[in-house]
């Protein structure tokens, strides 16, 4: 399932009986616990449980096969990653969903060279340009890295170095890092702004 395709609730003929679908999507949840490839995917096709359609089930098929076609790929943990620091990559489709407009933020969090944490989930609200679902997608993300970092402190562990978010929204990475509140921001709410704190203290 290609992560440009634009699956709405409307698109195709509704199935007869969606009971096969459900169960399908309940097992590819499951999947995803070890399979973060496709969580994007999965996330997408769960948004259809309430009337699926044959569009809806012919992306099932496309997930099922691509699970069959990679069936000896999996998680490889290094057990000497080097020096441990957390490196996250956050990232967001703006109005990706044709129903609602809203977007799909998604993350992947690394400990070392180990990948720990990921996630893909559409968020409450629609945002209003790129930047702020981007923006967004990083103070979510940042809430993750937190929980964490107080983890591995209760672990004992401690890091080499600030955990850095990655993000390819060169607006959300100047909001975040700029002291200076713009009018044209004043739309999204104070408690995201937490993320440009946590810059400015050089937590993360």
């Amino acid at each position: 399932m290609a992560a440009n395709s634009k699956h709405s609730k409307v698109s195709g003929t509704s199935l007869k009986d969606p009971t096969e679908y459900r169960s399908v999507v309940g097992a590819l949840q499951y999947v995803t616990i070890t399979r973060p490839d496709i969580a994007y995917a999965v996330n997408r096709v769960c948004q259809f449980l309430h009337t699926p359609t044959i569009d809806h089930w012919a992306a099932i098929k496309c997930i099922l096969r691509y699970l069959k076609g990679t069936m000896k790929h999996g998680f490889f943990f290094d057990s000497n990653p080097g020096p441990l620091s957390i490196q996250a990559f956050s990232d967001a489709d703006w109005v990706g969903c044709p129903d609602d407009r809203r977007s799909t933020r998604g993350y992947a969090i690394f400990l070392g060279q180990n990948l720990i944490a990921w996630s893909s989930k559409k968020q409450a609200t629609m945002a209003r340009s790129s930047t702020e679902s981007e923006f967004r997608a990083c103070a979510n993300t940042a809430t993750k890295i937190l929980w964490l970092k107080a983890l591995l402190d209760d672990l004992g562990i401690r890091l080499s170095q600030a955990p850095t978010i990655w993000c390819d929204n060169i607006g959300a990475t100047s909001l975040a890092s700029n002291p200076i509140f713009h009018a044209k921001t004043r739309h999204i709410e104070v408690d995201f702004h937490f993320l440009r704190d946590l810059a400015l203290n050089k937590m993360i």
